[in-house]
């Protein structure tokens, strides 16, 4: 029996990859509760019909946030005024930039860029200048960064509220049924995972309206970017010191960024805890991946800065050889993942191995929808958090959740579709459904009436605010009306029950055109940025 394993006579070996808004304060500290019209109403036009339900919904408001008193720092210049030219020059020293410290992507144009390193490579899409963001928020987010650590973990190791949260959803999710399958076989042999590693991004909007930074997911499984985050920031950095008379800007209003190596250091600290100095650190990753540069700086890192123990593999890559300390998950999240019973088998033996998964199994269907719709409701937090100041914190991040069992909430949907979005049990982007398509949705559902409403969660709709841009891809930039979403990491390590670390750890930016839906920056939608602190 490898020490990487539990399984007879099998150990994991690593081979080179082939394959929500405004609530009042209470001298009471505790939390009130409202209806989708508190959510909403904010974003409805002075004539549009309010909606009061009949009784209450399961939607938790937080308390009331004081007006934001904003720094005094200048707001960096208008994107959409700089001279053409000069926008020109920015955008040949931004090409060379990426080009020389590695802020690249595989070129979507080839089949060879997603399997071959140094093939065909393109600078990644990216904002020429950062984008301006409220220092207060940005403060904000760092703060329940491990806060946030904490719950993940905590949901994490509650296989009941797991199980029946989701005991819906396995029925017509055949996706998530597989990975509830996996979950129940651990719990059966009481499974315990003594090291407990969690890498995560919490994904936040500012809405325009309530000026409140509302989190639209938290992720628990492959959290991308730590690598090309960190260089963008970099980048920026890099032109406004060097355009600061033209751009009049001060660099240092970027916030330093570490992902990356906050990220190895986490997987390295794990490693230590798993104690095996002949075992080494697995990256299960997709077979053709266009992104495997982020990936590559991680990788980089962890060599750089610690012992050779990391490689990266697929699911079908995994055989008898080499004990594994750590197995940290870029693939997985997705049904494409699974090509046969071959890749769900190999998930299987990861679990049940002795090896610190990035994530188990259990941190994985933490961060589904689902559950992030569960924890919305009333008294949910409570179950998980003893101190009442972390749980308002959070609840101060909560936008309006539900799920499409409450009917009074289904139907205001279906009259103002253009006030949710409709979300499945999906991670990677391009997976949701926005405005007219929501309302279409629904009645569908309701005409069929098997119960696949269980699949779905409906979430209010976020208005950030519009800004100017300019964002370049494959070379060229273009001028644009946009909206960003940012992105903080969070990295968490508990071996039994000791906190070994647990704390925020850098930042992604994610600018895209403010008439898409979609964000995710490797699905095409969005490029990378970086905020610029006033």
């Amino acid at each position: 029996m490898g020490s990487g394993c539990s399984s007879p006579s099998i150990s994991l070996t690593t081979i080179s990859a082939t394959s929500p808004f405004q609530s009042q304060e209470s001298p009471s500290n505790y939390l009130n509760f409202c209806s989708p019209t508190r959510f909403l109403e904010p974003h409805l036009l002075k004539s549009s019909k309010i909606f009061i339900p009949k009784s209450p919904l399961k939607c938790a408001i937080v308390h009331k946030m004081q007006t934001q008193v904003e720094d005094s720092a200048k707001p960096i210049v208008d994107p959409h005024d700089i001279d053409p030219k000069l926008v020109q020059k920015l955008a040949n020293d931004a090409l060379v930039w990426c080009s020389l410290h590695g802020l690249l992507v595989g070129d979507r144009n080839s089949e060879r860029s997603g399997t071959v390193p140094g093939v065909d490579m393109v600078h990644a899409p990216v904002a020429l200048v950062p984008m301006s963001f409220p220092e207060s928020h940005w403060k904000q987010a760092c703060e329940v960064a491990p806060i946030f650590n904490e719950l993940a973990d905590r949901v994490s190791q509650d296989g009941e509220f797991l199980q029946q949260s989701l005991s819906r959803t396995r029925k017509v999710d055949p996706f998530t049924s597989r990975l509830l399958e996996i979950h129940s076989k651990m719990l059966e042999i009481n499974k315990i995972e003594e090291i407990r590693l969690g890498l995560h991004r919490s994904d936040y909007m500012l809405d325009e309206q309530t000026k409140l930074l509302l989190q639209i997911e938290l992720n628990t499984i492959s959290s991308s970017f730590p690598g090309l985050s960190c260089l963008v920031s970099e980048l920026h950095r890099s032109l406004l010191q060097q355009y600061r008379e033209d751009i009049a800007s001060d660099p240092n209003r970027i916030p330093a960024n570490n992902a990356v190596n906050q990220f190895a250091e986490a997987l390295a600290k794990a490693w230590n805890e798993y104690g095996d100095p002949r075992a080494v650190i697995m990256f299960v990753v997709q077979a053709e991946e266009r992104n495997m540069y982020d990936q590559h700086w991680l990788s980089a890192s962890l060599r750089e800065r610690y012992p050779t123990f990391n490689d990266r593999c697929g699911f079908n890559d995994c055989r008898d050889g080499q004990a594994v300390a750590v197995i940290y998950f870029r693939a997985g999240y997705a049904p494409s993942d699974y090509h046969s019973e071959s890749e769900w088998k190999a998930r299987l033996l990861m679990e049940q191995s002795r090896a610190v998964k990035c994530p188990s199994i259990s941190y994985h269907l933490a961060g589904s929808k689902k559950i992030q719709q569960e924890l919305a409701k009333p008294n949910v937090l409570e179950r998980f958090l003893e101190n009442k100041d972390d749980i308002a914190k959070l609840r101060k991040c909560f936008a309006g959740l539900w799920s499409l069992d409450e009917s009074d909430i289904v139907k205001d949907a279906i009259d103002r579709p253009e006030l949710y979005v409709m979300k499945p049990q999906r991670e990677g982007g391009g997976n949701n459904i926005y405005g007219e398509d929501v309302r279409v949705a629904l009645l569908k559902l309701q005409k069929e009436g098997t119960g696949s409403d269980a699949a779905y969660i409906l979430m209010q709709r976020i208005f950030p605010k519009i800004s100017h841009s300019i964002l370049m891809r494959e070379g060229v930039s273009h001028k644009e009306q946009t909206i960003s979403e940012l992105g903080i990491y969070g990295t968490y390590l508990r071996n039994k029950t000791e906190v070994v670390i647990n704390q925020q750890a850098g930042y992604l930016m994610r600018t895209k055109v403010s008439s898409s839906n979609e964000g995710g920056v490797a699905a095409g939608f969005a490029v990378l940025d970086s905020i610029y602190l006033v």
